[in-house]
């Protein structure tokens, strides 16, 4: 049985224990004002999820990024990859002098930078391609480049 969907994210396995590592780590040896995880939050960047499809003419990506602005996502073409870039920042609101001392109890927003690269196995034609997002989710088709089909040829051995 041939199976079609490979995964190519081994560190989704072990996200949480990578998680909790970083979080003794930093806890333990990192100066008070780096330890605060929103500081940490801020200056990390995330790999967005993706999904990945594709046919014979075309690659269909999807990217989730979630409270990102249409104008804040750059998405970079070449022959055999792709970079998608974007940032969100943690919203800035004017407080009363009540909530001055306002503090987090939880936040899991996720704030910076959003980075991730992808590598076609084929050439494409960046020129050709079309990205659209709604709800969230950048959605990004992308033909492929033609291959001419040759036929096989022996070699005479001398």
């Amino acid at each position: 049985m041939k199976k079609e969907l490979i995964l190519r994210e081994p560190d989704l396995y072990f996200e949480s224990i990578h998680n909790e590592l970083n979080n003794f780590l930093r806890d333990t040896f990192m100066h008070p004002s780096f330890a605060n995880p929103l500081n940490v939050k801020k200056n990390s960047i995330w790999r967005p999820a993706v999904e990945i499809k594709q046919n014979d003419k075309e690659y269909k990506v999807k990217v989730q990024l979630p409270g990102v602005n249409k104008d804040d996502i750059e998405v970079e073409l070449d022959n055999d990859f792709m970079t998608i870039t974007a940032e969100i920042e943690e919203e800035k609101e004017q407080k009363e002098e009540k909530e001055m001392n306002e503090k987090f109890h939880t936040c899991e927003f996720r704030y910076g930078k959003y980075q991730r690269t992808i590598s076609f196995d084929h050439p494409i034609k960046s020129d050709e391609a079309q990205a659209e997002y709604k709800n969230g989710v950048l959605c990004i088709k992308i033909p492929k480049q033609g291959i001419e089909q040759t036929k096989v040829k022996k070699l005479e051995i001398h």
